[in-house]
């Protein structure tokens, strides 16, 4: 028997093949390539079987490899304890999804889209809508605080992707350049010269600039929250 004869089953017994081993090579090549760059004939050639023998693994072709690639990030998060303090759970929740989408840039944007939610998934959902209600939040303001902070983490999420400057000396860098590109017309901006001056000479951290964001965030759903009570 010729080894192009032999099938998938072959291949898998060969590579040791598992769905695990699967997911985690195709985060690992979207985190090289992103996702233009992944397909099942790359991957399939990375872990060194033929493509056919994915499919015992990931039925469903691409569309299934991306939801259980999402999972494989969610499983990533730290699932917040549903009967512990709450603002402290959720803002650990969210320093976590960002570091997550930091080290998995190509997921902004696919964290909440999958038709097909999987198991990391449906786990932290549920952890953090029950740490929220068992805070005391209603149904309807459970929601919205989930809402908003997921907005905002993924929001914050594209913009790190789209502004990919990690240092304060990068900011001050690009501050400096435009101050001196737009030099004839700074009268015409007066808050926007300011604001450039000042990254110019302090630079800016996006860590920094996320905390202080979710800080307004929970202590608004903190106001909420002691409102709802007072009502």
């Amino acid at each position: 028997m010729t080894p192009s004869s032999r099938g998938p089953s072959n291949d898998l017994r060969r590579a040791g093949l598992t769905r695990d081993r699967v997911l985690g090579a195709a985060v690992q090549l979207a985190d090289e390539e992103g996702l233009d760059g992944l397909s099942m004939r790359k991957l399939a050639k990375r872990l060194g079987v033929e493509a056919m023998s994915l499919y015992n693994h990931i039925p469903g072709g691409k569309e299934r490899l991306l939801d259980g690639m999402v999972d494989f990030v969610f499983d990533e998060i730290d699932v917040p304890a549903q009967d512990g303090a709450w603002k402290q759970e959720l803002r650990d929740r969210a320093v976590s999804t960002r570091a997550a989408l930091r080290r998995h840039p190509w997921a902004v944007g696919l964290m909440e889209a999958r038709p097909n939610p999987g198991g990391s998934n449906r786990r932290l959902h549920e952890s953090a809508l029950a740490c929220l209600r068992n805070a005391g939040f209603s149904v309807e303001e459970a929601i919205r605080a989930y809402s908003v902070q997921d907005a905002y983490i993924y929001g914050y999420a594209l913009q790190e992707r789209t502004l990919p400057l990690d240092t304060g000396d990068a900011w001050r860098g690009v501050a400096k350049t435009q101050l001196g590109d737009a030099d004839r017309e700074l009268d015409a901006y007066p808050s926007t010269t300011q604001v450039l001056r000042h990254i110019a000479v302090h630079g800016f951290s996006h860590d920094e600039q996320f905390l202080v964001g979710l800080e307004l965030i929970l202590d608004g759903l903190e106001q909420r929250l002691h409102g709802s009570k007072k009502a």
